[in-house]
Order: structure tokens, then sequence, then C-alpha cells
């Protein structure tokens, strides 16, 4: 059985507008204290966007048309065209892990645990600096307290607090029977609740990209669940945070300095020669701005105009 839903019904997912890159890494950082370790283990995963106004909508539904039947047949000639690549696996799991991670439309959508991770994704493409980016924040224990039970009890019996491959083809084939690829399963995970759920899923060790990445998928368990939507009748399971476009390049910045690059993220010379050009690009002036007009960096600037709107704020 899944848990009865919120009695109040959805409500929007809170947000915050960071105003500066302490601000940012405060907000980031929060409830990191794990007393029973006593160590710091953030409770959250992070998904980076260039775009605040970016949905967290799967690829698959963005090709429009019948999800269940659209990704039908892109898993199926997926694995037909992509079978000389290898795989320790070959659950549907395993290659809807593969073709998320290659860019094949899937109803997966990808996390890091790695906040520094969802920074650089928002802000790797300079391109889309005149406009905010958001990172959102995930609770997977709050969204895992949604969980049909024979779900709920695999993640209980590991001590787990996200699935692997594995975990989740055991609880759909008991006993380790069909071990083989079929899309049965995706039916099956469907048919454990009436209610649409998410969960979460930490791929394999694929390559040194999806490693170097922290990385790990949220798994709707039907293709046409809108986990927005979902997730704002889950209080308290996400967090959206606005990162101002004044800020991206200070955030680039430092991120370059914790060695969070395409170089890192993405090995390999095409990663290396991202990484190259956009570390020697000169960020362009500020409209109405001439060349010397104000050499100060921007969260200074910014903070200024904070400010001020606080001292405007007074007066009224």
């Amino acid at each position: 059985m899944t848990p009865p839903p919120s009695p109040s019904g959805p409500e929007p997912i809170e947000e915050i507008r960071v105003t500066s890159w302490a601000h940012l890494l405060d907000v980031l950082y929060t409830d990191g204290w794990n007393a029973g370790l006593r160590r710091h283990r953030s409770p959250y995963v992070f998904r980076g966007s260039h775009d605040a106004t970016f949905t967290l909508q799967t690829s698959l539904q963005r090709l429009g048309g019948d999800p269940a039947e659209t990704e039908r047949h892109l898993l199926r000639n997926f694995r037909k065209y992509a079978h000389q690549e290898s795989l320790q696996g070959d659950t549907v799991w395993d290659w809807l892990a593969l073709g998320q991670h290659h860019g094949l439309p899937t109803r997966l959508v990808d996390f890091t645990y790695s906040p520094l991770v969802a920074l650089h994704f928002a802000t790797r493409m300079p391109s889309q600096f005149t406009h905010d980016g958001a990172i959102w924040r995930v609770n997977p224990a709050r969204v895992h307290g949604r969980l049909p039970t024979p779900l709920r009890d695999a993640l209980a019996d590991e001590g787990a607090q996200v699935f692997t491959v594995e975990m989740l083809q055991s609880v759909m084939s008991p006993g380790g029977k069909s071990a083989n690829f079929s899309a049965a399963p995706l039916a099956e995970l469907a048919a454990l609740s009436e209610a649409p759920f998410l969960t979460f899923l930490e791929p394999p060790s694929l390559d040194a990209r999806i490693v170097q990445q922290f990385a790990l998928f949220a798994l709707p368990s039907t293709p046409e669940l809108q986990v927005e939507e979902w997730l704002e009748s889950q209080p308290h399971a996400a967090l959206k945070i606005t990162i101002p476009a004044e800020l991206k390049w200070q955030i680039r910045d430092h991120l370059d300095q914790a060695n969070i690059t395409e170089r890192t993220l993405f090995p390999g010379l095409a990663g290396l020669a991202q990484w190259l050009a956009l570390y020697y690009m000169t960020p362009p002036l500020p409209p109405g701005e001439e060349q010397g007009a104000d050499t100060r960096p921007p969260e200074e600037s910014l903070s200024e105009l904070n400010r001020e709107n606080r001292s405007t704020d007074e007066v009224r």
C-alpha cells in the first residue's frame, strides 16, 4: 500500500532567491549534520538548470505524443542498435540508465549528490548568463515516504536511501529470476500503486563521467508523471533555489577554483577543450557600461544594490 496524500492538497514548491555566494552555500549545505553518524552528510540531492523557468519535465515527455508508447519503441531500438556497447547487466533499468546517460529521451531526470556539480550545470553555458538559473534541492527520504510497501521494505532491508539497479530488479523479479532484458518491470512498477509515485535510482558506474558527476536519477513510476507537480503534493520534499544572473560569473569562477569543471566532469579531450574555452573567456561588459567604468567584482555591486533596496524599504 501507498500512504495517503497530504490532506491539505498540493502547494507551490518553496522557492528561495539567493543574494550572494555565501548565501547560496548556506542554503545548499543546510541540514548537513547527521547526529547519528556525527558527520556532515546532506539528506538532499540536487539538479542544476541554467534557466530558472525550466520545469522538471522529462526528456521523454518533451517529445510529445504518448510517452508510454514512445518509451517502448525508444528502448527496443536503443538496445538493438547499441548492443555492441557491452553492459554488465541486461535489465530494463540498466538500459534506461545507459540511454539517459547518452542522451536518449527517457522517463528519468538527472540529479547529483553534489551541490557543486549541480551548480556547474547551472553555470556551464555563458550564453545563458543573461537570465536566472536554478538548483532543485530534493529530499529522497521524504519522497520515499510515499513509496509502495514492497519498495519501502526493500530500502529498509538494505539500509539504503536510494535504489540500485539490482535492488529494483529484485523487487520486480523476486528470487532473482528474469535478469535478462524485458520491459515488463516498467508496467510492474506502475502496478505497485494506484497512485503514481517517484523514487531515486543510482546507476551502475557506466564510465568515468557518471562517476565524476556523482549521478543518480529520479524515476517516475509512470512515463506520464509530471515530477514537479508530484513534488508539490509532498510537503517539504523539494526546494527551488533561484540563482540571479548577476551571480553566475562569480559562481563559475569559484567552481573553477574548486576544480568543478568540464575537464573533470567530462573526462576526455572534448571536456578539456570546453573547459579551456570557458576558462579563458572574458565576460562581456554589462549593458550601458564602458570599459573601465566599474572594476569592482559583480558581487560588490550586487551587495550595494541590496543595501540600497533595504534603505529604500526603511524609508517607505
